[in-house]
């Protein structure tokens, strides 16, 4: 009888598994509606005397998105001054909605890939995970590794969906 040999273990595959690159930690809004007088107008010297009395604390080790939920018109500065006192304290903030703060971090965790590890081998960008995974780093992976790798599928090594093939030269 032969020996049963695990040919997918063995192989020169790469998997790409998102939900282990992706961080987890909590996600927050800080919201500017409730600064806005009668929610349509932000003072200057009302806003940041109250944000000097919030305690910041709350956002440590966070993911921030910085928004403003009313229908007011809100000076880039208000978002961009929220920014300083997160700076130092969340894990990273992004001015927008929840949306666009997963856009970003999709950008920063994928930039540390290795893309070298990637060069004229198979990849697989595994498909199931019990995290949800913004769609926008799927496209971003494509874009990242498709330079350097000698085909990308998509799914599990042991069942996959072509995505790309390199051209032999």
């Amino acid at each position: 009888m032969s020996e049963i040999v695990n040919r997918v273990t063995n192989s020169p595959i790469i998997t790409i598994n998102l939900e282990e690159i992706y961080p987890r930690e909590e996600r927050m809004v800080f919201d500017l509606k409730p600064f806005l007088f009668q929610e349509l107008v932000l003072r200057e010297k009302d806003f940041r005397a109250k944000l000097k009395e919030i305690d910041w604390s709350q956002y440590e080790n966070k993911w921030v998105a910085i928004s403003c939920t009313a229908d007011a018109i809100v000076p880039n500065w208000a978002f961009m001054l929220v920014a300083t006192y997160l700076d130092s304290i969340a894990l990273g903030y992004a001015i927008g909605d929840l949306r666009e703060l997963e856009v970003m971090i999709s950008e920063q965790c994928l930039k540390e890939l290795d893309l070298e590890s990637f060069v004229d081998r198979p990849v697989v960008v595994k498909g199931c995970s019990d995290f949800p995974i913004p769609l926008f780093a799927y496209g971003k992976i494509i874009s990242l590794v498709q330079s350097h790798a000698k085909s990308i599928m998509y799914g599990e090594p042991c069942s996959t969906v072509p995505l790309y093939k390199k051209q032999k030269s």
